[in-house]
């Protein structure tokens, strides 16, 4: 009997998770057309124009808003799980082999390092170029206003960008996969998702999102909460952070309880400040970040990233060798 005959569901687990990594570095992002976490926001779009009301009128009532938010949220959860889920059993069937292909091509599109990657080197790159052009690229990553972010600020935004979804992107859908599977990491990828369009405080797009959007805000706090720090703790390893016990009240600036603490955790090991000017500063004693530091971070995380890979080729070989001795 071969290897490929014996794999345990961990083996077949890690070897997804290596696939899906590979095929992310390899060719990046599925066509719009393919990518569920396309339809995942395309399904959020569509309710969250009937759930959210338009600002600046009368407002129905808080506990009503907040439920349609609680219930649109639960129903796009529950077919996102099943989905997958049916995906998974659909697979059993077939041969190990292509089971693992399988589900590390189902996987890939629930993370996503390499765009990560390229579109923060983007913002270096424009910002090389000019100002203007480094806030106008800044522009596709975050939700904040760029029009009067000096240099320094551009980069701490792309950096504070790279660290918190280093998280939401890479660590938190493979901890997910490996806590739950395919449904786990799709779930997660569905909250984020959703907590990335309707978690807002007030008026975002011509709607209130007090309310609509707090049941999504709350799922996401707490499906990342784990995975948060779990990324801060390999980026201060890997980093060479001397001064870890900084990262508990660095992290605890932020209004936000998980995006603290990859962003301090990436603030400490350059020795940069990394801040939103008006809402906090993440190690104010550190230097303003310059064009080495993006490069340096770009670097770091794509240590974390590695680390995990290594991880998931360790199970594998472990599951390996107990089922062939």
């Amino acid at each position: 009997m071969t290897a490929m005959q014996l794999l345990s569901p961990t083996a077949m687990g890690a070897l997804a998770v290596l696939l899906a990594l590979g095929v992310d570095r390899l060719w990046g992002e599925p066509p719009a057309r393919w990518h569920p976490v396309v339809w995942m926001g395309s399904y959020l779009g569509w309710t969250g124009r009937r759930i959210a009301p338009p600002a600046r009128t009368a407002l129905a009532p808080p506990w009503r808003v907040f439920m349609l938010g609680a219930v649109a949220w639960l129903i796009g959860a529950v077919l996102v799980v099943l989905v997958a889920w049916a995906l998974v059993r659909v697979l059993d069937s077939a041969p190990q082999g292509l089971q693992a292909l399988a589900l590390g091509l189902l996987l890939k599109p629930l993370l996503a390092w390499r765009m990560l990657r390229d579109e923060v080197g983007a913002v270096e790159a424009a910002l090389c170029e000019s100002l203007p052009a480094g806030r106008a690229r800044l522009a596709w990553l975050v939700s904040r206003d760029v029009t009067t972010l000096d240099a320094a600020q551009v980069r701490e935004s792309a950096i504070e960008t790279l660290a918190e979804n280093l998280n939401d992107s890479v660590v938190a859908p493979l901890f997910w996969f490996a806590v739950a599977g395919l449904p786990g990491a799709a779930l997660y990828r569905f909250a984020n998702t959703a907590d990335a369009m309707w978690g807002y405080l007030g008026e975002r797009q011509g709607r209130d999102w007090t309310w609509a959007g707090k049941w999504a805000a709350r799922a996401d706090d707490v499906l990342s909460w784990l995975p948060a720090r779990i990324t801060a703790l390999l980026l201060c390893l890997l980093g060479w952070v001397r001064h870890g016990w900084r990262l508990p009240v660095q992290a605890a600036q932020t209004p936000s309880p998980n995006s603290g603490w990859p962003m301090a955790a990436m603030a400490l090991a350059l020795d940069v400040q990394l801040s939103k000017p008006g809402v906090y500063a993440l190690h104010p004693q550190g230097r303003s970040p310059e064009a080495r530091d993006t490069a340096k971070a770009l670097k770091l995380a794509g240590r974390v990233v590695g680390a995990l890979a290594l991880l998931a080729a360790v199970a594998l070989w472990m599951a390996l060798g107990r089922h062939t001795a």
